[in-house]
C-alpha cells in the first residue's frame, strides 16, 4: 500500500507539470507578433523641411579704426614750451595744440626782414642801372628761400591740428626736450570710424563699393550699427585667399571709438536652402561631423549634412537633406543607420 501511495503521487506531480508546461507553451502563441516588434522598435518624431529663400549673410570680424591718425610733432628736437590739450580733448581743424621753442623763428623773422630790405634796395638800383640782373636775381632766390624756411618754422613752432577730432594719446609735458622717439600728441578723426575686413575670395565679384553693411559691436550687445563699403581692394592675397574691404560707418555721438572690437554682416543675397530645426542635428562625438536621420519606408537613414546659417531654432543646410524629406526631431539617440523605428503620434 505503501507503493500505491506513492505511485500516486508521483501521477499527481507529472499531471501537474505537464499542465503548467502547456500553459507556459500557450502564453507567446497568444501574444499578436505585430504587438512584440513594436516594442522592440524606436519611437521617434518626424517633420518634414523644404527648400526656402534665405539670405546669405556672412559676419567677419573686426576692429574699429579712425578713419584719420594724426601723430603731431615739430621735425626737428627742440624744447616744449606749451601742451594747449589733453587727452580726451575735442579739437577742431586748426587749433592750436602745443608751441615750441621761438628763438629759432624769431632769428628767422630777423633775417627776413633784413632781406627784404635788400631786395628792395637792389632792385631799386637795378632800375636805374645800377645794379646787374644777376644781382637782382641772387637776392631774389635769397628772399625766396627766407621766405619759405620762414613758413617751415611756424609750422613746427606753433604746432596745429590738421583735422578735427579728439586728442588720444600726451606723450609730454610742457618743459620737456622733444627728441623725436615718440609724438608729442595724437589726433584721430573719429566720425566717421572704419573697419578693414577680410573676405573669400568667392565674394570678390559680389562685393561693390557702396553696398551696405551691418555692424555689431561687443560693447554694445544690444545695439546695431550700419556702415558702407567704402573701398574694394583689388588684389587678393595668394596665401589666404581673401582680399580687404574697408568698410566706413558714421559716428555722429562718437559712441563708436578706435579699438572695439566689431563684427561685420554682409548680405551676399538670396539663395534656396533646405532648412531643418536645430533639434535634427546630431554631432559625432570627438569629431566636427554632424548629420541628421532622414525617414522612409518604416526606416531611417543616417545623413551627413553641411552646415550654413544658424536662423533661431533652426539651421540652413548647403548639403546632405533632398527637399521634401522627412527628418527625425526626437529620439536619436537609439537609431543607427536603417533602424526600423515607430512614428510617435
Amino acid at each position: 500500500m505503501i507503493n500505491d501511495k506513492f505511485m500516486r503521487t508521483d501521477i499527481r506531480i507529472f499531471v501537474s507539470l505537464v499542465v503548467m508546461g502547456s500553459l507556459v507553451a500557450c502564453g507567446p502563441k497568444d501574444q499578436p507578433a505585430a504587438q512584440a516588434d513594436a516594442t522592440e522598435r524606436p519611437s521617434v518624431q518626424l517633420k518634414q523641411v523644404n527648400l526656402r529663400e534665405v539670405d546669405q549673410v556672412f559676419e567677419f570680424t573686426a576692429t574699429v579704426e579712425p578713419v584719420v591718425k594724426n601723430n603731431i610733432n615739430p621735425t626737428a628736437p627742440g624744447r616744449i614750451r606749451s601742451i594747449f590739450v589733453e587727452v580726451g580733448d575735442q579739437v577742431t581743424k586748426g587749433q592750436r595744440l602745443a608751441q615750441m621753442d621761438a628763438v629759432n623763428l624769431m632769428n628767422s623773422e630777423t633775417q627776413l626782414a633784413n632781406l627784404k630790405r635788400n631786395f628792395e634796395r637792389v632792385k631799386e638800383l637795378f632800375a636805374v642801372g645800377g645794379a646787374s640782373q644777376q644781382e637782382l636775381d641772387n637776392v631774389t632766390l635769397q628772399l625766396t628761400m627766407a621766405e619759405t624756411n620762414l613758413k617751415n618754422l611756424q609750422e613746427n613752432t606753433m604746432l596745429l591740428s590738421p583735422v578735427s577730432g579728439i586728442v588720444t594719446a600726451r606723450n609730454y609735458d610742457s618743459g620737456d626736450m622733444y627728441a623725436g622717439q615718440q609724438p608729442i600728441l595724437t589726433v584721430m578723426q573719429i566720425n566717421p570710424v572704419q573697419t578693414r575686413i577680410n573676405v573669400s575670395e568667392v565674394y570678390f565679384s559680389k562685393v561693390k563699393r557702396g553696398m551696405p553693411v551691418s555692424v555689431k559691436l561687443d560693447v554694445y550687445p544690444n545695439e546695431k550699427f550700419s556702415g558702407k563699403v567704402k573701398l574694394v581692394y583689388p588684389t587678393i592675397d595668394e596665401r589666404t585667399r581673401t582680399f580687404p574691404v574697408e568698410i566706413e560707418m558714421n559716428n555722429p555721438g562718437q559712441k563708436i571709438r578706435p579699438g572695439m572690437f566689431a563684427r561685420v554682416g554682409i548680405n551676399f543675397g538670396k539663395v534656396q536652402r533646405v532648412v531643418v530645426p536645430d533639434r535634427a542635428i546630431v554631432k559625432i562625438p570627438g569629431t566636427g561631423t554632424r548629420y541628421v536621420y532622414t525617414y522612409s519606408d518604416g526606416k531611417v537613414s543616417f545623413s551627413a549634412v553641411e552646415l550654413g546659417r544658424r536662423m533661431d531654432a533652426e539651421y540652413e543646410l548647403i548639403s546632405g537633406v533632398e527637399n521634401g524629406a522627412q527628418v527625425v526631431v526626437a529620439g536619436q539617440s537609439k537609431l543607427s543607420d536603417g533602424s526600423e523605428v515607430v512614428i510617435a503620434e
